[in-house]
């Protein structure tokens, strides 16, 4: 891991003390459900349930747990088409979102966005994007929005790294910090861009270089240790609901599958994927709560067991669902 993230991974560690023992253990639930979510979808692909592709983000679940959990109910988040961790974070129900992969009525969106879409205006989840850098503009506007009704809401956006090189992604940081806007972006640096290492594409790793061109509030995290990620969010978002301006999180993690399930990832060398999944952020999290007497072992594999069946029993119950009907009312949500 980069020194500096693992030099600046709790600096902003008084936020982290704030929470109560059953919010630390919540989170490595969270994290559970999200890693468990995530192989039944893998599973369920081979099945045939899933039609064309999915975006596992196995090893980046500390980002998603962490962030969403500085969070209100009606603050805004938008993400990428490796976002089923953020909605479930979010509170999406599990079945609405098998249902949603498996392209049935009774998904999230009705069956028709699919893995690559999911989205639940009632969690404030306002839209997953298929184009590399398309949310940035979005969660702009879903801050600008917020800060002219003066409702103290934030808006959050997750991308990956192989999105600071696209256009979008600096005009949305130059607006958002020339009006201020209650915005967090929080990119997920799991160093490939597809199937391309980032110094392949980007001159340098730590791309908290390109924000702090904008005179942007920056911080590296360490995006394994759910924690670390939790106190950097929470310092930001508190900041942005005080008029305190945008901030940048460039959390440093690792996806431990291709990029798709069509991905082998055989360009990553051995020695570097070994590594990474030796700080599988679930399994430093859980020893660290064992080590603080938190929980136990026992305490930590009824967890895995609980989520594997919820999850289990979610996938079983999408799949009988009925197909979506040309007559569906797809409207039925008001979008305010």
């Amino acid at each position: 891991m980069n020194e500096r993230a693992a030099g600046n991974a709790r600096a902003s560690d008084g936020a982290a003390a704030a929470l109560t023992d059953e919010d630390r253990i919540d989170l490595l639930r969270t994290m559970i459900m999200i890693r468990e979510f995530e192989e039944q979808v893998q599973r369920s692909y081979l099945e045939g349930l899933v039609h064309g592709t999915t975006h596992l983000c196995n090893g980046q679940e500390a980002v998603c747990a962490g962030v969403a959990k500085a969070l209100r109910d009606d603050d805004y988040v938008s993400y990428t088409y490796r976002g089923h961790g953020q909605c479930l974070a979010r509170g999406m129900d599990l079945e609405a979102a098998f249902a949603e992969l498996f392209g049935r009525a009774t998904g999230a969106c009705g069956g028709l966005g699919g893995s690559m879409h999911l989205t639940d205006i009632d969690h404030g989840l306002i839209g997953a994007f298929g184009i590399v850098g398309a949310g940035l503009p979005v969660a702009v506007g879903a801050g600008l929005s917020a800060q002219l009704a003066g409702r103290k809401q934030v808006s959050v956006c997750f991308f990956g790294d192989g999105a600071v090189n696209i256009g979008a992604f600096h005009e949305a940081l130059n607006i958002a910090q020339v009006w201020r806007l209650p915005v967090i972006f929080v990119c997920e640096n799991n160093l490939y861009g597809e199937f391309s290492h980032i110094l392949h594409t980007t001159p340098y790793e730590d791309l908290v270089i390109r924000a702090a061109s904008y005179a942007m509030r920056t911080e590296l995290v360490d995006g394994n240790d759910v924690l670390a990620v939790y106190a950097a969010a929470a310092g930001a978002v508190a900041r942005a609901r005080d008029n305190g301006g945008p901030a940048f999180l460039e959390c440093k993690t690792y996806r431990h599958r291709g990029h798709s399930r069509t991905d082998p990832a055989k360009y990553r060398a051995p020695a570097e994927v070994e590594a990474w999944l030796k700080r599988d952020p679930l399994s430093l999290y859980r020893a660290e709560l064992c080590a603080a007497g938190l929980i136990s072992e026992s305490d930590a594999d009824r967890f895995t067991i609980e989520a594997r069946s919820a999850v289990k029993a979610a996938a079983d119950r999408a799949a009988a669902a009925p197909w979506p009907s040309l007559k569906q009312d797809f409207m039925a949500k008001t979008f305010v």
